[in-house]
Order: structure tokens, then C-alpha cells, then sequence
């Protein structure tokens, strides 16, 4: 089909044209939760939506420069756990990808007052809150969920179950699975359900049940949601599986003022399916203000290229690539021209870059320093992992499932300081310069190796010299005018251009942009 969508052209320096996004798991953010143990990696440690609000206030995320948060999907996950790691521990939804409603709050991050704050904090601040979520899928069929859904397909005694004995409570064969989601709604390996298929788009991925989203049949509430008392979701007049699911994801747009998704598992959703998502959302988000909704997909394994993806309602994707392409780069030169060849101007795309994700893996902590100035310097957008600014180390993890160990605990009583710091000057330097992020990219010199982006859109100009340290003179011409007043965002210096140069004790890094006049006109230039 041929996609139409709502047009948007965006100014220089909007966000879609320099996403700074904070990604973070609300259970295992803010407070800082108790310690937890090698059994217990899978449990909910105690993160909330009011402690994540609580640091929008104390100004965390400001500091940062980042301008969008993405938290964890809020809507109410499975009740219970599931066996995790070949039954090596017991497995909850504390993540956000394992829905059961997603009409309601799950409680255990918090209420809907809760989630009105953090919004209101963050757009207080110029900050988005973007939702992770999920239309793929729902969570798997858990004990204590299927109990409470009065689903009757347990054995007795299932409370005592343990992740090794686990499957031995629950009636695989029982046609009182059609009491749950039913067989018009998901795939599953259950009587009377479809099973997955074998290709993305109807497999049951990580034995998940599949959301029939490709279905035009009309279907009624799934039956376990007809029962269940606490529920907001309703009967839909000619409604089919997409289009609940649609809906349900738009209300929180709608009544909370959600300003983007983060879609989990794109490449397994039809296309079109993301496409009215975003249509949908697009017209929820109007009643809260000009900005246009934002939609960012999880295609994994995809890279910088551009695909059929953005025609489909996506402005970016995650670039999966970059955490390798760092690692493996000749040298940072390589890697910026790479990308700004592909990235700047407006090529009518873009992608979200990482050194770590709760997907992968952590980028190495001892070399966070030099991760964080490539990540926070590099053409399109960029996404910070919770804890690559703290050096956050990693937590417990099984042989089974090793990303367990990307999703430890936030490291607020064990701070790298010097890591921070460099983090925070990297990140504020690039909100306020588009050019880092669009800019034309330019080499002007690799004794030290430095470094022009300069964005005609908008005008915006930076120049930049990196592994530099004690007294350091750099060329300015074609980017700064003579006598024009400059700043290195870095250090705090700040002076003129002279002969076509500047010359500064430079602290490793320089980031040199137009200062403010008045306050330059009182400072010499170091000779």
C-alpha cells in the first residue's frame, strides 16, 4: 500500500532533527532500591514513575542535555513470573514487555497521578516522555495472572511452584485457554489457538503469544478482559485486533500527553499496522499542543541506512550498528564522515544511536569516557542507556540469559564524577547545536584531531578538537570570522578569533561555539 501521513517539515533544530533520548527502565531508576541478590535478578527492585520525576526536578536529566525521556511501558503487565534463564530464576514483567491490560496502570510503578507528574515535569523543562510498548505481542499466560483471570487451567498446589517445576501446574491441554486472550485474538501453542508461523510476522517470538494484527475479522474483547473488573477497555463497534490495540496505545497520547513510542519489535508488525498507529496517535497528541508525535522503532540488527520503515510512520530507528562500528573504528574520523554522509541535511531520516542497551550488551566501563564523546558527537540522533553517564556497573546475569546483567540497578551511591562530568558538558553542548547532529562534517586538522559540523539550514557552526590537553591553538577560518567571540563549552574559556585561530589550554577536549558578545568583549585571548 502506499502510505499518507499528516506532513511535517521540520524547522532546523527541532527534534526530530536532533533526538537527545534518555532511555531508561522505571523499575530499576530511581528510588534507589534495596540490594538484591544473583536470584533475584528478574523480581521488581522498586523503581518508580515518582522517582523518575523526582529527578526530572533535582534537574538530572537537564544536565544531561537530553531532551526526551523513554520509560517503560506503564500499563499493567503480567501478574506473576515465568520461568527465566533455562529456570535459573523467576522472571517478571518489571521490563514493560509482557502486557496483560493495557487499559490500566500497573501498580507497581506507580498510579496515573504519578505518570501526570513526570509528564508535566519533564514538558516544564522542554523535555519529551516517550513510552516503550509493544503491539507484537501480549505477556505469556503466568500462574498468577491466569488465576486471577479466572482462566481455570492450573493444577493444585501451584503456588508452590518453583522456575524448575513450573510448567508442571498448568494444563497445556485444557480448552479453558479459550477463557484467556482466545483464538481470534493471538497465536499460541494452546487447544483451538493457531499456532505461530514461521516468519516474522506470525512467529511467537521468544514463545510469546502472537497478536494477530494482520486479521480484518471484527472481534469482541479478548474474554479473561470481558471479566476482568478493573479494566478500562470497552466493547468496540467492527473492530478488529489492531484496531483495540490502537486505540488502547493512542488513549495514553490522548489522556496523559504522551509525546512519542518507542515500538518494540517492529519488524515482526505489518507495516501498515505501524502506519495507522501512528496516524492515530498523531491526531490523539493535537489536543496537547503543536508538537508533532514521534515514532521510533526497534528493527533489530538495523544499521544507518534508510528503509521502507520510514515510509510507514517511523522518523527514526535504532542504529544496532554503532555499538560495533565504535569498537571496531580506525578511528573516530572514519566513523563521523561515515555518517554524516549518510545522516546530515534533511535526507527525510534518521537514527538513534547507542554504546549500550538493555538489548545487547553494556559498552565496556573503562573506556565510558571515550564512548561517551564519540556517542555524543556523532551526526543523527543519539540515545543515552541509564547508567553509560555513571559508569553503572553490570548486575547479575545467567549463562541462559546474559542481558539480564545490562539492567542492574541505577548506581546512584557509586558515581563516576569524571565520567558525569564529561557527559554532562558533551550532551548540553550538543542540545544546543543541531549542527552536531545535521551538520556538514568537516576534518580541519589531526595534530590534534579536530573537527567543523556546520548546518546551512540553520546556521548553526561548531568546531571541535579532541585529545588535546595544555596550551592548543586551532584554525577557525571557514567557520569562525575574524574577531568573532567564541566559547570552548568545555572548559569555560572564552575569547575571540585571531589571524584566523584561537588559542586556549584546552582540558582534552574543546567545544568551540559563537559566545555571547557581551560577555566576550571582557576577556583576552590567550596568546
Amino acid at each position: 500500500m502506499r502510505p499518507s501521513m499528516p506532513t511535517h517539515s521540520p524547522m532546523a533544530g527541532d527534534f526530530a532533527d536532533n533526538p537527545i533520548v534518555y532511555h531508561l527502565l522505571t523499575d530499576r531508576f530511581a528510588p534507589p532500591p534495596r540490594q538484591r541478590g544473583a536470584e533475584e535478578i528478574g523480581d521488581f527492585h522498586g523503581g518508580k514513575l515518582s522517582g523518575v520525576t523526582r529527578k526530572l526536578e533535582e534537574g538530572w536529566f537537564a544536565r544531561l542535555g537530553v531532551n526526551a525521556i523513554l520509560i517503560s511501558a506503564p500499563y499493567q503487565q503480567i501478574l506473576g513470573w515465568i520461568p527465566g534463564g533455562e529456570g535459573a530464576f523467576r522472571h517478571y514483567a518489571y521490563h514493560g514487555y509482557f502486557a496483560l491490560d493495557y487499559t490500566v496502570m500497573d501498580e507497581r510503578i506507580g498510579c496515573e497521578a504519578d505518570l501526570r507528574e513526570l509528564v508535566a515535569s519533564a514538558h516544564r523543562q522542554g523535555i519529551r516522555v516517550l513510552l516503550d510498548v509493544v503491539m507484537n505481542h501480549p505477556g505469556y499466560g503466568d500462574l498468577e495472572s491466569l488465576d486471577a483471570c479466572g482462566v481455570d487451567v492450573l493444577r493444585p498446589g501451584w503456588r508452590a511452584a518453583t522456575p524448575g517445576n513450573y510448567h508442571d501446574y498448568i494444563d497445556f491441554d485444557s480448552t479453558a485457554f479459550q477463557q484467556w486472550w482466545g483464538a481470534d485474538w493471538v497465536r499460541a501453542g494452546l487447544p483451538g489457538y493457531q499456532p505461530g508461523g514461521t516468519d516474522d510476522l506470525t512467529m511467537s517470538l521468544a514463545g510469546l503469544p502472537d497478536f494477530r494484527t494482520e486479521s480484518a475479522e471484527w472481534v469482541a474483547l479478548p474474554p479473561f478482559l470481558a471479566r476482568k473488573p478493573d479494566t478500562r477497555a470497552i466493547e468496540l463497534p467492527q473492530a478488529t485486533v489492531r484496531t483495540y490495540l490502537i486505540a488502547w496505545l493512542a488513549d495514553w497520547v490522548r489522556r496523559f500527553g504522551i509525546d512519542g513510542f518507542r515500538c518494540d519489535s517492529a519488524k515482526h508488525v505489518e507495516l501498515d499496522a505501524w502506519l495507522e498507529l501512528k496516524q492515530v496517535a498523531c491526531r490523539a497528541r493535537e489536543q496537547h499542543g503543536a508538537e508533532p508525535f514521534w515514532m521510533l522503532g526497534e528493527v533489530f540488527g538495523h544499521g544507518i541506512e534508510r528503509n521502507h520503515y520510514f515510509d510507514f510512520g517511523f522518523d527514526s530507528l535504532l542504529n544496532f550498528h554503532f555499538q560495533h562500528h565504535l569498537a571496531g573504528a580506525a578511528s573516530l574520523e572514519a566513523l563521523f564522515d561515515d555518517y554524516a554522509g549518510k545522516l546530515a541535511g534533511r535526507p527525510g531520516y534518521n537514527v538513534l544511536s547507542y554504546i549500550s542497551s538493555h538489548d545487547t550488551q553494556l559498552f565496556d566501563r573503562s573506556d565510558l569516557m571515550r564512548a561517551g564523546t564519540a556517542l555524543l558527537l556523532s551526526p543523527g540522533g543519539v540515545l543515552v542507556f541509564y547508567g553509560d553517564e555513571t559508569a553503572r556497573p553490570p548486575g547479575h546475569a545467567t549463562p541462559a540469559d546474559a542481558t539480564q546483567a545490562t539492567r542492574s540497578d541505577m548506581n546512584w551511591q557509586d558515581i563516576d564524577e569524571q565520567n558525569l562530568a564529561h557527559w554532562r558538558k558533551l550532551g548540553q553542548f550538543r542540545q544546543r547545536h543541531v549542527a552536531i547532529a545535521r551538520g556538514r562534517h568537516s576534518m580541519t586538522g589531526d595534530g590534534p584531531y579536530s573537527f567543523t559540523r556546520a548546518d546551512a539550514a540553520s546556521g548553526d557552526k561548531v568546531l571541535v578538537a579532541l585529545d588535546c590537553a595544555g596550551l592548543t591553538r586551532l584554525r577557525t577560518s571557514g567557520v569562525f570570522a575574524e574577531g568573532e567571540a567564541v566559547r570552548d563549552a568545555y572548559s569555560g574559556w572564552r575569547g575571540r578569533v585571531q589571524d584566523g585561530h584561537v588559542c586556549l589550554h584546552a582540558d582534552r577536549v574543546v567545544l568551540l561555539e559563537t559566545d555571547d558578545v557581551s560577555q566576550a568583549d571582557t576577556l583576552t585571548t590567550i596568546a
